[in-house]
């Protein structure tokens, strides 16, 4: 095991390089700038590809090419260079693409405070692209979540064949801590088996392998209507139905293995604290300053955002008399926990573009 002292972006783009990513596409745009600069020195050391595009869809797109050529890839991007993704994101679902999307989230809405934390593109990253679907997003709380939770995403998205995106921010994407990283770790590539409907068949959980073109297998790559070959069936209503059954249930079928929380602190607790990312470190502080004071408080992190942990959030709210959320925007994923335990939910938010203290948590405790 070695120690390094990262920031979170170099330990994004360290966690990338460990799980044999060999492609990233990017146009630089700040707080994610770093991730993109320390991709373009190890993808020459990893016998890997790094462009640098001439803007963010063309990123995306460079990448679910590479993907498709076998290859596993990355881009990432902050703030309206996320919003350029979405069609390919949308695209990336459709076709059963394996890529990781990083967004270091900063202040918006367009440019907003480039340089600034905040975590107000939570919902974007479930539904900004159009249509009916599933995907995955996960979000790191330290530097060396960053490294893990790379690392993560990229087996989730092998596994899966989707999209995952981390969806980081500005205070931990240039924070600076000590990252442990192991020799050997879990490394999940995607099936490339020939032969076999490479768009699924039968059980529409099933995951179908994914052989790069070239291989001979007779691939069709189509983001209209397809069915288990990539025929296009854009006015069939059954290939319709049934592809998105598909799209769905690969997911939703699969939730105990991919959806990641924590829960800290008193098991009995009469106030629960929600929270992710940057915003999870101010509770954590705020958790024990109340303790001292004899408070009893529980902390639910949630690591996993998409698919959202519905079952976990119900039966933590329903164990305390109050919850609190605290995110960096309006409320967004406070409007999710409502939704999913039907409890009364105090919301702490911010979006000057500074972090939530553990006085301002603190004080809506006792």
């Amino acid at each position: 095991m070695e120690v390094n002292f990262w920031s979170g972006n170099e330990a994004c783009a360290e966690g990338a390089a460990a799980v044999g990513c060999t492609f990233f596409a990017g146009y630089p745009v700040s707080p994610s700038t770093d991730i993109a600069r320390r991709m373009a020195k190890r993808m020459p050391e990893a016998g890997g590809v790094f462009l640098q595009m001439e803007d963010e869809i063309a990123s995306l797109c460079a990448c679910l090419g590479a993907s498709w050529a076998g290859a596993k890839s990355m881009t990432a991007a902050s703030g309206p260079g996320f919003s350029h993704m979405l069609e390919g994101i949308g695209f990336g679902i459709m076709t059963e693409t394996p890529v990781v999307i990083v967004n270091v989230q900063c202040a918006g809405p367009a440019m907003g405070q480039a340089t600034r934390p905040a975590q107000g593109d939570v919902q974007q990253a479930r539904w900004g692209a159009h249509g009916d679907y599933q995907i995955i997003a996960v979000s790191p709380s330290s530097v060396q979540e960053m490294y893990d939770l790379t690392i993560e995403a990229f087996n989730l998205s092998e596994k899966f064949r989707v999209p995952v995106i981390i969806l980081a921010d500005e205070a931990i994407g240039r924070l600076r801590e000590n990252v442990s990283t192991k020799k050997k770790f879990a490394i999940i590539n995607r099936s490339k088996r020939l032969n076999v409907p490479p768009f699924g068949a039968g059980n529409p959980a099933t995951i179908a392998p994914m052989p790069p073109l070239g291989s001979g297998q007779n691939l069709l790559v189509t983001g209209s209507t397809h069915d288990e070959y990539g025929f296009r069936k854009a006015t069939d209503a059954h290939a319709h139905a049934k592809l998105l059954d598909r799209l769905q249930s690969k997911i939703s079928s699969n939730t105990k293995e991919i959806i990641k929380t924590e829960y800290t602190f008193a098991k009995d607790a009469d106030t629960l604290l929600i929270s992710y990312g940057a915003s999870a470190r101010s509770c954590v502080a705020a958790a024990n300053l109340a303790a001292e004071r004899g408070y009893k408080v529980g902390f639910l992190r949630l690591i996993t955002l998409w698919p959202f942990p519905d079952e976990i959030v119900a039966r933590a709210a329903s164990a305390s008399k109050k919850v609190i959320v605290v995110e960096m925007n309006k409320g967004q994923i406070a409007r999710e926990v409502v939704r999913a335990s039907k409890s009364d939910v105090e919301c702490i938010s911010r979006t000057d573009g500074e972090l939530i203290m553990p006085d301002e948590i603190l004080n809506k405790i006792i």
